[in-house]
C-alpha cells in the first residue's frame, strides 16, 4: 500500500492502494466515480476511458501509480456544475446514445478528440473513434454528436 497523490476532476485527491491497482478500480470503488464504466477489462470497449493530463486512456489496464502527480477526468468532471460540456449536451441532443453503458467513454474519447482536433473532418470523427464500442448501433448518433460539439466549441451553429 501506497498513497498515490493526484488531481481528479479538478480536486486534489490522495488514496492508499496498491499501486498496480487498477485505475478504474480506484476511481469506482474508493473514489465513488462510477461514470467511468467496466466493458472488457481489456482495453478493447473504450467503456473505461478517462482523460489522464488531457490525453485519453484506458483506466482498465492503467495502474494507479501512473497518475501520481498527473490530472485526471472522468465524466463526471466535464460538466461545470449544472452545465453540461458542449460534448455531453451534444450526446443528449443528438441522442448519442442508447442503452447509455457505452457513452461515458465515447463522450470522453469525444472530449479527448476535439482538444486535440477541434474542427475535424467526419472521417477523421470516425477514425478517431474506431477504438470505442457501442453494441447498440448508436455510431451515425454518435458522430453527429461530435460534429456538432466541434461546430459549437467553434463558435458556430449546431
Amino acid at each position: 500500500m501506497k498513497p498515490i497523490a493526484f488531481t481528479l476532476n479538478g480536486v486534489a485527491r490522495t488514496v492508499t492502494v496498491d499501486e498496480d491497482r487498477n485505475l478504474l478500480w480506484v476511481l469506482r470503488d474508493d473514489l465513488g466515480m462510477t461514470g467511468t464504466k467496466f466493458g472488457c477489462g481489456a482495453s478493447f470497449c473504450g467503456a473505461c476511458t478517462v482523460l489522464l493530463d488531457g490525453k485519453e486512456v484506458r483506466s482498465c489496464v492503467t495502474p494507479v501509480s501512473r497518475v501520481a502527480g498527473r490530472k485526471v477526468v472522468t465524466v463526471e468532471g466535464l460538466a461545470q456544475g449544472d452545465k453540461l460540456s458542449p460534448v455531453q449536451e451534444a450526446f443528449v441532443e443528438h441522442v448519442g446514445f442508447q442503452c447509455g453503458y457505452c457513452t461515458s467513454g465515447m463522450v470522453i474519447g469525444a472530449t479527448a478528440l476535439l482538444n486535440a482536433n477541434p474542427r475535424p473532418t467526419r472521417e477523421q470523427i470516425v477514425q478517431g473513434m474506431e477504438r470505442h464500442l457501442c453494441r447498440c448501433a448508436a455510431h451515425h448518433r454518435i458522430v453527429d454528436a461530435i460534429e456538432s460539439a466541434s461546430k459549437k466549441m467553434a463558435g458556430g451553429a449546431k
